[in-house]
């Protein structure tokens, strides 16, 4: 569906709210396609088509919140919704901070961000292209003998926003991404790696061939991995896990974790939380990103803003509902942060490395180690070992901890080498000293 009619849908919803006497509602339609390939061995595993659509409203009557959903965009059912959000509405306790964002705060004019760019590729294409991949990964070196597949995605959506307030927009983003996992063996050994490109732009995707290779070179070259002995060592993450690893922070300073009591950084605003050289600023308006937004999903209008700088945590991460509940105003934050940039102040993973000497680079990370009320944190990891500035052998079977607190305080240097395939750009991330569990 196009936007055009995704917001007949939402003035539809809203006018059948209004008639039912509600003081504030809210309505949001959207409508998804996609089409998705894997291939495995040279032959096609999996080919799925989405077409997916549906239209949610909240109504609010005397503080009280009801909400309904629906697939079917039929009149009759988008009624029955809304009938159904405005019963639930006299089943819910009263909320004092129950409502719409404040008008004032709403997008009036919003920004195209240019996210919406087709693929014209077919099913035979894309399965051929998952096919070429793979077959790259696979053909990379003799030690990889076996694949998880590759997978062509492609999809489209349109989405529709409004509320009692007047504010009605819509939009349409795409995403596109390919990937390939493969195996490598030797001497009864066994690694597996993988490789991915993702943007909203098909042009912009690195080709297949590449992906695979890259894959086939990942999981050769954690061959012969190796346990270390139990020490302390400075850390190096890859600009993939670099971003979670800042991530966490984002958690911490959310507003649902600040009004729920239950944050490792809590009213934390004002504090020194990184060294001097770190700043994470916030562009929700950058052309073609995965995080771009010219509103958020109160309706109200993003705008860029520094989270931190020169390391010292300068507010929150609020939609207006947690900002009401903690005496605050929204930062447009509902649904979540709009591209986060982490500027580096170093070059890129190879400087970085040498620059460490001696320690650990940090390439996947396994289990769910971290606890966001104490922050503190333990992970698996698989990487590599590195010595006099060069990567001597593969290392797993190990754990880093400490707590993201101190370990924030810990970091020495970021790269320049930031991935963009997310909603958070960092580049490599350098700790000075981990404690890493070995045999």
């Amino acid at each position: 569906m196009r936007p055009v009619e995704l917001e007949a849908l939402v003035r539809m919803a809203l006018e059948a709210a209004r008639e039912k006497g509600v003081d504030q509602a809210e309505a949001a339609a959207s409508s998804d396609t996609g089409l998705s390939a894997t291939a495995r061995l040279g032959d096609v595993e999996n080919l799925e088509y989405t077409n997916d659509r549906g239209l949610g409203i909240t109504v609010y009557k005397d503080k009280r919140k009801g909400s309904a959903s629906t697939s079917d965009i039929s009149p009759e059912s988008v009624r029955e919704a809304v009938d159904k959000a405005c019963t639930f509405a006299t089943c819910t306790a009263q909320d004092p901070h129950a409502g719409l964002a404040n008008a004032e705060l709403m997008a009036t004019e919003p920004k195209d961000l240019d996210l919406d760019h087709a693929w014209p590729i077919d099913a035979n294409a894309a399965i051929e292209m998952a096919i070429s991949c793979e077959a790259a990964g696979l053909n990379f070196d003799p030690r990889i003998t076996n694949s998880e597949g590759a997978t062509v995605s492609t999809n489209r959506g349109s989405h529709a926003y409004g509320n009692s307030h007047g504010f009605l927009g819509s939009y349409s983003k795409s995403s596109h991404s390919v990937s390939c996992v493969v195996l490598a063996s030797e001497d009864g050994e066994m690694q597996r790696d993988y490789y991915y490109s993702a943007a909203r732009d098909p042009a912009e995707l690195e080709g297949p061939q590449l992906i695979g290779e890259i894959a086939g070179r990942r999981a050769v070259g954690r061959l012969g991995a190796r346990k270390i002995k139990t020490t302390k060592a400075p850390v190096l993450f890859t600009p993939e896990l670099a971003r979670g690893f800042i991530g966490h922070a984002i958690g911490a300073i959310a507003g649902g974790a600040q009004y729920r009591r239950s944050s490792f950084l809590l009213d934390a605003a004002g504090e020194k939380i990184f060294p001097d050289f770190v700043t994470i600023e916030e562009r929700p308006h950058l052309l073609k990103a995965m995080a771009s937004a010219a509103y958020d999903s109160d309706g109200v209008a993003t705008y860029d803003r520094d989270i931190v700088l020169d390391g010292v945590l300068q507010g929150y991460v609020l939609g207006s509902y947690s900002a009401r509940r903690l005496g605050l105003q929204t930062t447009a934050n509902a649904g979540g942060t709009q591209n986060l940039i982490v500027p580096g102040n170093a070059g890129d993973l190879e400087s970085l490395i040498a620059e460490m000497g001696t320690g650990l680079i940090v390439e996947e990370l396994i289990g769910q180690g971290v606890n966001a009320v104490t922050g503190d944190y333990s992970r698996g990891v698989v990487g590599q070992w590195v010595e006099n500035g060069e990567i001597q052998f593969p290392v797993h079977e190990v754990t880093i901890a400490g707590n993201l607190r101190d370990l924030y305080a810990r970091i020495v240097a970021i790269g320049t080498d930031q991935d963009l395939r997310g909603g958070i750009r960092c580049g490599s991330l350098l700790v000075g000293e981990m404690t890493i569990a070995g045999s």
